[in-house]
């Protein structure tokens, strides 16, 4: 669904964002083949303002950190790495081997830097891997997954990139237990064999799993520039139940 929703925004006039290869991958798949997948508007658009905000953060990490190392997540089929290559970083996109299986057929990359791992992110092999960047500074990007975890996976987690890392930054979705109750349904309702299960009441929550753990910034859906979002009855009606919905950036304790 999201590459879909990403190879339809490119093709627009004011597309939000643009991943021309999105666009080469679904015509390499077959659009008809994934005509089952469509979202609507109000959804796309909030994906679409999701991957942009994620973008800026790891171009915000690289202007900072210009020979840094960024670490993406159950990476799927995005494509963030060539929507933002600063020509220096080195890049790790980690998913289950099953995804990267299919990532590596459909999405060539020709540099050194970039390395495709068929991983867990819940098991340690993919750490010894990624660890042999040090000392650069690493930040750890978690677009629509973490929520799928159980709590205790999700701190577990958290704790390990601090203790292997310290003093990296995570950037991760983060949504009250009101949202996951409303995306539950949704994802019910849409017959999706899906279920979130990882949220907190406010994200500042994360700082008590730890020694060092700062959030840093963060943003909510319910303060966004996109008009047609803007304009939805429903968000202005629960606006504040979104309040703390969104995107958040954390320091993973200090630096060695």
């Amino acid at each position: 669904m999201t590459l879909l929703s990403r190879a339809r925004e490119s093709q627009r006039p004011n597309a939000l964002v643009r991943d021309e290869m999105a666009v080469e991958m679904v015509e390499r798949i077959g659009e008809e083949k994934l005509s089952g997948l469509r979202m609507g508007r109000h959804d796309e658009i909030a994906l679409l303002m999701r991957m942009k905000r994620f973008d800026d953060q790891v171009r915000g990490f690289m202007a900072r950190n210009p020979n840094g190392a960024v670490v993406h997540i159950g990476c799927g089929l995005d494509t963030r790495f060539q929507r933002v290559d600063n020509g220096s970083v080195e890049w790790f996109d980690i998913d289950l081997p099953a995804v990267t299986g299919v990532r590596e057929r459909l999405i060539q990359v020709q540099t050194g830097r970039y390395h495709c791992l068929g991983k867990s992110i819940l098991e340690d092999e993919w750490i010894s891997e990624v660890i042999r960047c040090k000392p650069r500074s690493f930040m750890f990007v978690a677009e629509g997954v973490l929520e799928y975890f159980e709590q205790a996976q999700v701190k577990a987690l958290v704790l390990k990139l601090k203790e292997h890392f310290p003093g990296c930054e995570l950037v991760c979705d983060v949504s009250t237990p009101f949202v996951i109750f409303l995306d539950n349904l949704h994802i019910w309702v849409r017959n999706i064999k899906a279920q979130i299960k990882w949220g907190e009441k406010n994200p500042k929550e994360l700082e008590s799993w730890g020694e060092g753990i700062r959030l840093l910034e963060g943003w909510n859906y319910y303060d966004n520039e996109r008009a047609e979002f803007s304009k939805s009855v429903l968000l202005k009606v629960l606006g504040p139940l979104w309040k703390y919905s969104g995107i958040y950036r954390y320091r993973l304790g200090e630096g060695e």
